[in-house]
């Protein structure tokens, strides 16, 4: 077989060339329940490959289920994961300026036991895809909807893990820590004013007492929404910051590595 390879090889590239190009990354709006509530979540996944692969779930900031998320998506899909956008506000419901924003994610932070609810009706959708494979799924989020996997987790949710960029750390319920399955990674700006210090030390008790496997990478120098290009505006609040986003996109495809090998 090397000798074959050997000898074949610049065919090889080219194939591999040609497979390439006619790859296509497929995207579907997927409208599925949560109890009575209609919701509409974005599925991508490259159908160059074959049979099933691990899944990634990604929840939304608090502008709801909008581009951003929708590319986060399309990139996972790329890495070659089933990735799916949850709709946690529900179908038609996108905020449209920091009011809505505000009133739409306030609702979900008041209620946790609806939030999770949410979030895990879309692990479900994820799951019973045909493409994903059931048994090595994780969930990334980005500000609300990094503190709205980190609720996922402490549901006791069956995944191997969740991954919060510059997501909000509190919980009402800490002692909830003990019901995490899966390993937890934490990306958070150092300078992030939505999330003091004393919120940070509060989330590294609570792992801690619960014995929970997780890790948090603090990026000297950033704040809130360092992954989100739109943030431009507020350097002491909410600022893209492209060099701690490609380290933290690269520190969660190390942890992917690790728990779905």
């Amino acid at each position: 077989m090397k000798i074959l390879l050997s000898v074949l090889f610049t065919p090889v590239v080219i194939l591999f060339t040609t497979i390439d190009v006619l790859a296509a990354i497929k995207t579907k709006t997927i409208e599925y329940k949560q109890g009575d509530t209609v919701l509409e979540g974005y599925l991508a996944y490259d159908d160059a490959i074959k049979g099933k692969r691990p899944g990634v779930l990604v929840v939304h900031d608090w502008t709801g289920l909008q581009s951003f998320a929708k590319k986060r998506t399309e990139q996972l899909a790329k890495l070659g994961y089933v990735a799916f956008a949850a709709d946690i506000y529900g179908k038609g419901i996108r905020p449209k300026n920091i009011q809505e924003s505000g009133a739409q994610s306030k609702i979900y932070r008041d209620n946790r036991s609806l939030m999770r609810d949410r979030v895990n009706a879309g692990v479900q959708v994820l799951k019973k895809y045909q493409l994903t494979d059931p048994k090595r799924i994780a969930a990334i989020g980005y500000c609300f909807g990094g503190g709205t996997v980190l609720e996922l987790a402490r549901s006791g949710a069956n995944i191997q893990g969740v991954v919060s960029f510059h997501g909000n750390l509190d919980t009402p319920n800490p002692e909830d820590a003990k019901n995490i399955k899966s390993k937890v990674l934490v990306l958070h700006g150092a300078d992030d004013p939505f999330v003091p210090q004393e919120q940070v030390q509060g989330f590294e008790r609570e792992m801690r007492q619960a014995n929970v496997d997780w890790q948090l990478i603090s990026y000297g120098g950033a704040v809130h929404s360092f992954t989100n290009p739109e943030a431009k505006n507020d350097p002491k609040g909410a600022l893209y910051n492209p060099t701690v986003e490609q380290r933290s996109w690269k520190a969660m495809r190390q942890f992917f590595a690790e728990i779905f090998r």
